[in-house]
């Protein structure tokens, strides 16, 4: 803090004050500190409960330090200040521990100081001391005030970052627990929701987040559950994404991309964010396109179709068995010709217009591929499967640049 005591003239305003002040406060302190409580606990009835209270007597002996402080380095300015400023950094946490701002302890200090220079005015007129000494005495006192508020300030900032940080830690492995999957540990679950005051709902929707993300928390719902720290970033989101989840979204998450997974059963959280992931996945491989924020209910046939691509090169062996021993080329044309066929049921005309060859030819092709194929493009259910097969493969060509 700034030195209370320095080589000074006392004509000089809001200079300094004289060591010999102190002689003069400390006989003061005593009822001072009783008149100051007594005006606290009327203007904030919370701090007349907690003086009663266990911590009472902590309390007193806090403002007790601070006045007697102020005092000590008037007389001596080089006077450790070291219970003093853990006593205001103690008063500071303990406000962030009770849920309180900072604006109550800011209030009790400032009126504490207006009861003590009330008191120096009457104590300056008792000892005939100049106005300049009394405004010196005005601007130091507030100028201790401040140092007190800033102290308090860093243990209420501490305790509050301390707090913020633990019960970010139980949201997250809330968030794990939920995620965990069937068979659901249930007492856990709602052990957690009650420590965090969050509310299980019925369904929720995943959404995944490409690394590395940042939330801005001032946007956010306060009733998201995020980790963001993970490799993979996630959060859940209470209920379904309507227009106003997603516009907040965009603001929490300005320079994320992310997935929207599906609104499922709380049960089902982790296949929400599983088909979250995997769109993100597709987006990597070029086969969705790439946007900010991405909903996975636009891509369910695309998410359906690519789902097992182990499974996919079987079906395609099996469904295309017919064309295997055919060369390359004419292979291709071939399948071409029946994805479009399927894709459209169109005329002669019209595939040859999509496949830029003339009419005849397309006939000549589905000539032949009814020869190839015979019953499998007469049969629904091998003809469904087929088509299957097909859209799945030119889906996942877009991402190799390849033919089907």
């Amino acid at each position: 803090m700034p030195h209370l005591i320095q080589p000074l003239d006392t004509e000089d305003p809001l200079g300094p004050l004289p060591q010999e002040f102190a002689a003069i406060m400390r006989p003061e302190l005593p009822s001072l500190i009783k008149e100051i409580g007594v005006e606290v606990t009327r203007a904030y009835p919370e701090y007349a409960r907690l003086l009663d209270g266990p911590n009472g007597q902590a309390i007193r002996v806090g403002v007790e330090q601070s006045l007697a402080s102020f005092v000590d380095l008037v007389a001596e300015p080089s006077s450790p200040t070291t219970l003093r400023d853990d006593m205001c950094r103690r008063f500071g946490r303990f406000e962030a521990y009770e849920g309180r701002s900072m604006d109550t302890l800011q209030g009790a200090y400032r009126l504490g100081a207006r009861v003590a220079l009330r008191r120096a005015k009457k104590v300056g007129q008792s000892y005939h001391l100049s106005p300049t000494l009394m405004l010196s005495f005005a601007d130091a006192l507030f100028a201790y005030v401040d140092e007190l508020e800033s102290l308090s300030r860093e243990g209420f900032l501490e305790a509050q970052s301390q707090s913020g940080e633990h019960s970010e830690a139980l949201r997250r492995r809330l968030l794990h627990l939920i995620l965990a999957g069937r068979p659901a540990p249930g007492s856990a679950i709602a052990d957690l929701c009650e420590q965090t005051g969050w509310a299980l709902p019925e369904e929720v929707t995943l959404v995944a987040v490409r690394a590395p993300a940042e939330l801005d928390r001032l946007n956010a719902g306060r009733d998201l559950l995020v980790d963001l720290s993970a490799p993979q970033p996630h959060l859940l989101v209470p209920g379904a994404l309507d227009d106003a989840r997603r516009s907040m979204l965009a603001q929490a998450l300005p320079a994320g991309r992310m997935a929207i997974g599906l609104t499922v059963p709380t049960a089902l959280a982790c296949e929400s964010l599983r088909w979250a992931r995997r769109v993100l996945e597709l987006v990597d491989s070029g086969v969705i396109e790439d946007a900010p924020l991405i909903r996975c209910e636009d891509h369910l046939l695309t998410l359906w179709l690519l789902s097992d691509p182990a499974l996919l090169d079987q079906l395609a062996q099996r469904e295309l068995a017919a064309v295997a021993g055919i060369s390359a080329t004419r292979r291709e044309r071939l399948v071409e010709t029946l994805r479009i066929w399927l894709d459209t049921r169109g005329t002669a005309a019209q595939m040859g217009a999509l496949l830029d060859v003339h009419p005849q030819t397309v006939r000549y092709r589905m000539r032949s591929l009814e020869t190839i194929f015979g019953d499998q493009l007469v049969d629904p259910e091998s003809r469904f499967a087929t088509e299957a097969v097909l859209r799945a493969l030119r889906l996942r060509s877009r991402a190799t640049g390849t033919s089907p």
